[in-house]
């Protein structure tokens, strides 16, 4: 599979790419970072990963999907020293300041992926993660552009096959269309439940939760209910 060629959903077609390929160009400083740091961070795939090789002595193995400027990736790989993280984001912007954080924070429990995650999914071993977050994704609003969206049958196979049985996947939104749509196709998909402790408490944040820039700019534009979903692997 070269880079550039979209992966397959799981009857073999190709799978519409769910993020965004480009961005702006990092300044002098910022890029210096990046040149220097990245490539002792970056996880290039060669067949199958086995994210213990990455974290040998790690407790848990969490995996953050489109981390944005890498507020919450930061903020969490910070206080938890023994976790191991992987962050994946394709925007050049929040790869370059997740980088700057890694480099100012000496933070030495995470490792980046730079393209689509699905094609990292797919590479992991069954049950070889503890927890995913996918927080505040793009809602690709349109219907036609739906498809795009990262949430759908292929993905959410892909999730249970690779969290462990009693593991998380965590989704955060400020959308309700995707919202809703999350939970539609959470509930066609057995290996996933969804039992919260109290009607409306998916509008409670997570706890320790901090807002990342995104949930900022909601709030700024008048959208000031969030979704706090947390799924659990049966």
């Amino acid at each position: 599979m070269t880079d550039h060629q979209l992966p397959k959903t799981r009857s073999g077609e190709p799978r519409a790419f769910f993020g965004r390929r480009s961005g702006k160009k990092l300044h002098g400083g910022q890029q210096a970072v990046f040149d220097a740091t990245l490539p002792d961070l970056e996880i290039k795939l060669d067949g199958k990963l086995d994210p213990r090789a990455l974290f040998p002595d790690a407790e848990k193995i969490i995996v953050e999907i489109g981390y944005g400027g890498g507020e919450h990736l930061a903020l969490e790989a910070g206080r938890h020293p023994h976790t191991g993280y992987i962050g994946c984001e394709v925007f050049t912007g929040g790869i370059g300041k997740m980088v700057q954080s890694i480099a100012a924070e000496e933070l030495r429990n995470v490792r980046l992926f730079t393209d689509d995650a699905y094609k990292l999914l797919v590479e992991l071993p069954d049950a070889s993660l503890d927890e995913v977050y996918l927080l505040y994704p793009d809602p690709w609003p349109k219907t036609r552009h739906h498809k795009r969206r990262f949430v759908s049958p292929t993905t959410l196979k892909e999730l249970a096959r690779v969290i462990r049985p009693g593991g998380l996947f965590h989704f955060a939104s400020d959308i309700e269309d995707y919202a809703n749509w999350t939970l539609a196709h959470i509930v066609r998909e057995p290996e996933f439940s969804f039992a919260p402790h109290k009607p409306g408490s998916w509008h409670e944040p997570y706890e320790g939760w901090e807002a990342t820039r995104y949930e900022q700019k909601a709030r700024r534009e008048g959208r000031l209910i969030s979704f706090y979903f947390s799924f659990t692997r049966r």
